[in-house]
């Protein structure tokens, strides 16, 4: 979820009664697990010390949000660096390790990206590297966010080549900073650097890697958030694929 609007600098103000009421309607509708998203506009890789800045004012903002209604994840998208890769990831990680000082508690999940343009986080190497560049003090609160949907995009076979995608990524990153997976399927064929996300088994992936992800013990703990097409209504799509999942788990068992 988004404690903002994510195309928005603004800032709104939680206070302790809405964080009270937010844990109120968690225990109340049985939801165990609740992620932050942070704002799209947040470029912490940026040159542009102005915009780099401001971006990690607003991302520290963002942790302090999610501290206070008591979400324990964040899942933030590296930056795009512009000018020079290396830099790029110099300064991320420089302000990652910023913003994690000024708020303890909360984790900071780096999602897998399409890689398109100059987009860091679509390479398991270069997230591996991302997380070693942040302060070893606050380094354990950092994890990952596979998207399958990114993942193909960028390159990797989970399709056709499922358990060797998971292979590298446990060499990297390690399938115990597996922390979430957003469940997407993917609109354009693998290796397009294009994030376009469809609903589960009507795109590239297809059904199977979804049933691998909803029945291999080694994914049963991690917890799973789909960001598939809503509909006219908001609501029928994300319901028939909730079904379509659930059902590949329970044939699964």
């Amino acid at each position: 979820m988004f404690t903002k609007t994510p195309n928005q600098w603004r800032d709104p103000e939680i206070g302790p009664e809405v964080a009270t009421a937010f844990q109120s309607a968690l225990q109340e509708h049985g939801i165990a697990y609740v992620v932050g998203h942070d704002s799209y506009l947040i470029n912490m890789a940026s040159p542009d010390p102005t915009l780099s800045e401001r971006s990690t004012t607003a991302f520290t903002t963002e942790l302090g949000r999610c501290q206070a209604l008591g979400i324990s994840h964040l899942v933030s998208h590296p930056g795009n660096y512009i000018d020079d890769r290396d830099a790029g990831l110099r300064r991320n990680a420089a302000r990652y390790t910023e913003s994690l000082r000024r708020v303890d508690g909360v984790r900071v999940l780096l999602e897998t990206t399409a890689g398109s343009g100059t987009a860091l986080g679509a390479r398991f190497e270069e997230l591996a590297e991302l997380r070693d560049r942040i302060g070893g003090d606050v380094r354990d609160r950092v994890g990952f966010c596979a998207d399958t949907c990114h993942l193909f995009a960028a390159g990797y076979d989970l399709r056709d080549d499922f358990d060797a995608v998971w292979g590298k990524w446990d060499r990297w990153l390690g399938l115990d900073r597996l922390w979430c997976l957003h469940l997407n399927d993917s609109k354009t064929p693998r290796g397009s650097r294009v994030d376009r996300h469809e609903l589960i088994g009507e795109g590239s992936l297809g059904r199977e890697p979804f049933r691998r992800l909803m029945t291999d013990p080694r994914f049963a703990k991690v917890p799973k958030v789909l960001e598939t097409p809503k509909g006219e209504d908001e609501v029928s799509n994300d319901r028939r694929m909730l079904r379509r999942l659930r059902a590949f788990a329970a044939r699964g068992r």
